[in-house]
């Protein structure tokens, strides 16, 4: 597992470096190549997890002076999201074989070579910080993830898109510094940046570190107050919004803290959580205030994240006071969320590509003149406001489940859940509403004039569509 873990970390990178040796026109077939070898790294290393045992894994890879500076994690949670952020990595990367070309209405172009680049060294280091041990390693990836989505978002080199790539940079920087404080108090008290070690932590101390974490995963996922750089991120290229920013940066936030949490041993200061909920509940109510004015599909779909991931940290945060039913369905929420938000930029991404905009009150009768995008809409809209049987309503459920069983214990908690059911009715009926306006009806000009989608972007969303009906089944099968 050692090499198999290892090979998947680094097989993206070393993509990145041929690329930049090899002619223009080859890059984006050389990152196929690259993101489907790291794709099938994360299989092999979860089937070799389950072949053993299926018992947790820590590997030590580098020392210094005793002192571990970098290992690997191998368990159930990190198998699971790894197999996800690389593997949506490699559906990105195909999608971008027809999105990135001259035939896209709103943007004809062909790819640079940088994109591609950028993007493996992404997925590599997607995979090195969720099969980190170690809290620096954590913060080496983290910070490598910031420098790429800098790159991405800034990628069409408008004002508008550096403005909004150095937003994203500065605010996730800034995330970090909890990270570096939580790696700090942890090395002082304990002498080791292993994850494992914040167990073995004080109370007060402990208390310290996982403030740390949050406030770094706040940054990452767009939590209040440091959410401002997720909307503008949206001049991004669509596939990376779908990737950056709705299947592995934002992901990366709510991951360090999960992992956080699963390393404390099971005994967090109730503050923690305390706080973890009010952030949560403050963030969900803003961000869906904020997407309902919204007729850009991207930016909806920008608070749409921030609010899901509230959803997550909810959860999370129920998990840190005590609930196991929460933690599970947090990290199955982490999972079937990128599945399905995915869905949706793509969606959005293929509009843009066949009709020129993206805009929701130029379109209508999408169903009509392309019945895949008109499917493609009303799963992904299905599944994020959690309805049955799609993928969104088996990460809610638990969530709820476990809120409701907290409550006897922490009674306030009763209010925040029925706020929380509240908004997610809503979430459905505002959705519903633009299914209503967007898909069915009489075609709009814009519409009749839409063009063919290409084999590649066609593909990649019937896998989706798929796994957003599915990867329920698949989580709750690999958790169990």
């Amino acid at each position: 597992m050692e090499m198999i873990g290892l090979f998947t970390i680094i097989v993206p990178f070393i993509g990145a470096l041929v690329i930049l040796f090899s002619p223009k026109t080859s890059a984006k077939w050389i990152c196929q190549i690259f993101a489907a070898l790291a794709t099938l790294g994360t299989w092999f290393l979860a089937s070799r997890f389950f072949a053993s045992g299926a018992e947790t894994q820590a590997i030590p890879l580098m020392q210094i002076d005793h002192i571990l500076i970098f290992g690997l994690v191998v368990d159930k949670v990190s198998t699971l999201i790894a197999a996800a952020v690389v593997g949506l990595g490699l559906i990105v990367t195909v999608y971008s074989l027809g999105y990135m070309s001259r035939g896209n209405k709103e943007h004809p172009h062909e790819g640079d070579p940088r994109y591609y680049i950028f993007l493996l060294i992404f997925i590599g280091a997607m995979a090195g910080l969720v099969l980190s041990s170690t809290i620096l390693g954590q913060l080496l990836f983290f910070e490598i993830t910031g420098a790429c989505s800098w790159s991405l978002i800034g990628y069409y080199q408008t004002p508008i898109a550096f403005r909004s790539a150095l937003k994203a940079l500065i605010v996730t920087h800034i995330a970090s510094l909890g990270l570096f404080l939580a790696a700090a108090l942890l090395f002082v008290n304990t002498g080791t940046f292993e994850l494992t070690a914040i167990a073995a932590l004080d109370p007060t101390t402990k208390m310290l570190v996982m403030f740390g974490i949050m406030f770094a995963a706040w940054g990452k996922s767009a939590q209040l107050p440091m959410h401002m750089w997720l909307p503008d991120a949206m001049n991004a290229p669509t596939p990376v919004s779908a990737y950056l920013h709705a299947a592995s940066m934002v992901k990366v936030g709510v991951y360090i803290f999960a992992r956080g949490i699963l390393s404390s041993g099971g005994n967090i200061p109730e503050v923690v959580g305390i706080v973890g909920i009010i952030g949560a509940m403050v963030t969900m109510i803003y961000g869906f205030l904020m997407y309902l004015p919204q007729k850009d599909m991207k930016r909806l779909l920008a608070y749409s994240t921030i609010t899901q991931l509230a959803y997550i940290f909810l959860a999370l945060s129920m998990a840190a006071l005590g609930s196991s039913l929460a933690m599970d369905g947090g990290i199955t929420y982490i999972f079937n969320h990128a599945f399905a938000k995915s869905l949706f930029f793509l969606v959005a991404g293929s509009l843009s590509y066949a009709c020129g905009t993206r805009m929701l009150p130029q379109i209508q009768g999408l169903i009509r003149r392309s019945p895949l995008l008109g499917v493609g809409f009303c799963v992904a809209a299905m599944a994020i406001a959690g309805v049955p049987p799609f993928n969104g309503f088996f990460s809610k459920f638990p969530l709820i489940e476990a809120g409701f069983g907290l409550s006897s214990q922490y009674s306030w908690l009763t209010p925040v859940l029925i706020l929380a059911l509240v908004e997610s009715v809503a979430t459905f009926g505002w959705l519903l509403y633009w299914f209503g306006k967007a898909v069915i009806g009489e075609p709009s000009e814009v519409v009749e004039e839409i063009s063919p989608l290409p084999v590649y972007m066609k593909v990649t969303l019937i896998v989706l569509i798929a796994m957003s009906v599915f990867s329920s089944v698949i989580a709750s099968a690999w958790l169990s």
